[in-house]
């Protein structure tokens, strides 16, 4: 096989969400396909540090994926540095975060949860996507090339499992939300609309729905988890390199509007 198909030497890759475990990994491993980086998340100095550390010709920049004008300030910065955009990767999301631990669990059922946290979901996962793609991918249909992956999860492809949130003494910790798989779902149809639409522009639109990855998680969930993945344990933040590297890549070039599930096999039973 050619190796050089998987090579993405000087092109340039935006990554959202930059600063986060898997963001991290996605920059890490697209730089050492040869890609130069620019690292997006909302902390701008953080992201200029972390820019430093690759070889790659690099930079960080803060952008709030919700609002229009940063979105297009950061087109601006990455068009003045680069000249182009060949790789975007629409990786920024939030998940739920409850101040009351203890509270967690009344908080996050279905019944109770709130409106505004909802409406954050919608915001960050969807439509952050939906400016990004727009303002930056436009970039890349006028130059008649480039690739856009979107990151989902396997929550956009089936229902979360909330027995896996259960402690060992039976009670429950927390219930996953409707707002996560929801935004998840519908980034996977947003992709194949994108890929339609963008198909005679040259821009390829692919999505990657990763499984969890263990993360200093609690031994129970941990556990839960893995005994409902055929691999048997969960995802090392490490395990999505080579997929976000393959759909960047010319490795992948016939390949646009479809989901590539890596999660140990999770959705398989």
């Amino acid at each position: 096989m050619n190796n050089d198909l998987f090579s993405i030497k000087g092109k340039v890759a935006v990554v959202t969400g930059a600063l986060g475990l898997l963001g991290k990994n996605h920059c890490t491993a697209l730089s050492d396909a040869g890609a130069n980086i620019v690292a997006v998340d909302i902390n701008e100095k953080d992201c200029k540090k972390f820019a430093e550390s690759f070889s790659t010709k690099s930079i960080g920049a803060g952008c709030d994926i919700t609002n229009p004008k940063s979105v297009e300030k950061l087109r601006n910065i990455v068009m003045n540095e680069f000249n182009k955009i060949d790789i975007l990767v629409n990786n920024a999301a939030i998940n739920d975060m409850f101040e009351n631990p203890s509270a967690a669990a009344e908080q996050s059922k279905f019944e109770n949860y709130p409106l505004d946290l909802w409406q954050k979901s919608l915001d960050v996962n969807l439509t952050g996507t939906f400016l990004c793609s727009q303002i930056l991918g436009s970039e890349m249909a006028k130059a008649g090339k480039g690739s856009i992956i979107n990151i989902a999860s396997t929550y956009g492809i089936v229902a979360p499992n909330q027995s896996i949130y259960k402690k060992e003494d039976g009670s429950q910790s927390f219930y996953k939300s409707a707002s996560y798989p929801v935004t998840k779902g519908a980034i996977i149809s947003f992709t194949k609309f994108l890929a339609a639409y963008w198909g005679n522009k040259g821009v390829r639109v692919n999505t990657l729905s990763p499984g969890g990855v263990e993360n200093n998680q609690e031994d129970y969930f941990i556990n839960n988890y893995s005994g409902l993945t055929p691999l048997g344990r969960m995802a090392k933040p490490t395990d999505y390199k080579g997929a976000i590297v393959f759909l960047a890549s010319d490795a992948s070039s016939y390949m646009t509007g479809a989901n590539l599930v890596v999660d140990g096999g999770w959705t398989a039973w």
